[in-house]
């Protein structure tokens, strides 16, 4: 959620009963104080922060998450074992994002509170493995015993229903969000993601960061390199810097890193926050409803029906 969830979209999703966080990947540690202020203004309701690792700035990022008093934080894309500690020592509730079951395992040990399984279909930083959603949910559920909360591929109510089913406690959505009206996105880079279709993103650059983008022409720039086993040095050469800067925040569709999810082929509108959360909540109750009348149906007291569906298989 780089570029896209600052203040205004993460006190919009608590507003509306979520838990919104706002994306320190892409800001400053000066920035990030400042968004963090007026989340606070905005909102009495609970928010958190999330906090790539990876990132030059991390020990100025989490002095200011530590005076700004932060109770919440959601860690990705690196090692929790060196920051858990440290952020729950000054109260904080700590989730770390994971793409496989030994890095939840790894994280439970490093003392995390809650963890996110963030399948193949995500947007952002994805795991190498590619496991996908489906199969991630329930191969973690059995290697933790923590709060799951599951990610990628994740913008119905249905797909929240189905995360659950499998064994998630929760669900952490982006792509959706980052579509929406508070999205700090700029409008060129929203209103393409409602226009692009299946097979329309693709993972890339997994010997640095793994990252799912919208095919382009940077995009085909990094295909083509890594078609020609561009080394690491090359592959961070050709990304430069600000290069998702330049695509989502400030709308360059061509020569920008266009960052979503597989889902996006299912978005088609861009919404306020509130509105989505209403509609993910609604599908949910209808998707539970419907189940609930099938079951009732198909598991009469003598299994009858259930013995009629399976015979004409």
């Amino acid at each position: 959620m780089v570029w896209c969830s600052g203040w205004r979209l993460a006190t919009a999703v608590s507003n509306s009963g979520g838990l919104g966080l706002i994306g320190s990947g892409s800001m400053h540690p000066e920035i990030l104080e400042e968004h963090i202020r007026k989340a606070k203004a905005a909102t009495d309701k609970p928010f958190g922060v999330n906090v790539p690792l990876l990132n030059p700035e991390i020990e100025e990022i989490m002095k200011v998450i530590i005076d700004e008093k932060v109770k919440i934080v959601f860690t990705s894309a690196g090692s929790p074992k060196k920051w858990t500690s440290f952020l729950k020592n000054h109260g904080i509730i700590v989730t770390h994002v994971v793409s496989s079951a030994l890095f939840a395992a790894k994280s439970e040990e490093a003392g995390v509170d809650a963890i996110v399984a963030e399948g193949f279909e995500a947007g952002g930083h994805d795991g190498r493995e590619e496991t996908t959603t489906i199969t991630l949910i329930p191969t973690v559920r059995k290697a933790t015993t923590l709060p799951l909360m599951a990610a990628g591929g994740i913008a119905t109510g249905g797909a929240l229903l189905g995360a659950m089913i499998l064994g998630a406690d929760g669900v952490q959505i982006g792509s959706r969000f980052a579509v929406s009206n508070e999205s700090s996105g700029h409008e060129n880079f929203k209103k393409l993601v409602t226009q692009i279709g299946e097979g329309d993103t693709y993972l890339a650059l997994k010997k640095l960061t793994p990252v799912r983008l919208i095919k382009n022409k940077f995009f085909e720039q990094v295909q083509e390199a890594e078609n020609h086993c561009a080394s690491i040095e090359e592959l961070r050469q050709l990304l430069g810097r600000g290069r998702s800067k330049r695509g989502m925040f400030e709308g360059e569709l061509d020569e920008g890193e266009l960052e979503i999810g597989q889902v996006s082929s299912l978005i088609d509108t861009i919404l306020p926050a509130s509105v989505i959360m209403k509609n993910i909540l609604d599908e949910y109750k209808s998707a539970l409803m419907d189940i609930q009348s099938n079951a009732s149906f198909l598991f009469d007291s003598n299994y009858t029906n259930i013995d009629k569906f399976t015979r004409t298989q």
